[in-house]
């Protein structure tokens, strides 16, 4: 009963945003706050993501705003963008959404900002996938925090996907095990003007637009300068 609920909060979560077409401006939008959050995160020195996990990722994605909404059943619903290290640089961005459900007595309804880090090329295979749920076809965990803070766990070993949280000033790893990742190929199309594949697009294939530029920018300064700080 609890999980029937929670698939219709969900699908009416989907069929608005869904019915809502984005526009252009909309997905610039996106990508721009995508840059905000990243910059804000990383600005943070003794609280953000440790170098080590910066050199080796494979893929960043950022969602700037999950929406969590709950009347004693919770459901949550966001999008956001991918990129992925390539061969020289990182790649343009693609657009996705990312849907999930959580149980327990919570009234009321909260926003905050993900970012999901691929650590190897497991991770990378998985955002090719038109769609995958965290913690099932994808294996994930809460990802460590401070500049030179080492995992507690075996991340390392066992995790495909690294996952963190902002909210409120707080940046945290976080636990999106059951939330589904799946590719938005209608805004992607749109941004980009053609239909390219995910693929194509995050192993560099099709250039960056500019409108992307920063952001992309932006990502390479913290996730390839990180390998010459440690």
């Amino acid at each position: 009963m609890k999980k029937s609920i929670v698939s219709v909060c969900l699908c009416f979560m989907l069929a608005c945003a869904t019915c809502s077409a984005a526009t252009r401006a909309d997905l610039q939008s996106r990508i721009d706050q995508s840059k905000v959050v990243l910059d804000d995160i990383m600005a943070s020195h003794d609280r953000t993501i440790p170098m080590n996990i910066l050199s080796m990722a494979t893929c960043v994605a950022v969602v700037p705003s999950l929406l969590k909404g709950a009347f004693v059943f919770g459901g949550q619903y966001g999008q956001g963008v991918v990129t992925c290290r390539t061969g020289h640089g990182w790649s343009g961005p693609v657009f996705i959404r990312m849907a999930g459900g959580s149980f327990g007595f919570q009234i009321g309804a909260k926003s905050t900002s993900l970012i999901l880090v691929a650590v190897n090329q497991h991770g990378f295979q998985d955002l090719l996938q038109s769609k995958f749920k965290i913690g099932a076809g994808a294996s994930a965990a809460a990802g460590p925090v401070g500049r030179t803070g080492q995992a507690a766990t075996d991340w390392k070993m066992n995790s495909e996907l690294l996952s963190y949280s902002r909210s409120k000033g707080l940046f945290a790893g976080v636990d999106l095990n059951g939330t589904s990742v799946v590719q938005n190929t209608q805004d992607t199309t749109l941004y980009y003007g053609q239909p390219h594949s995910f693929e194509s697009i995050l192993k560099g294939e099709v250039p960056v637009p500019p409108g992307a530029v920063n952001f992309v920018t932006a990502v390479a300064h913290d996730f390839v300068q990180s390998k010459y700080q440690k």
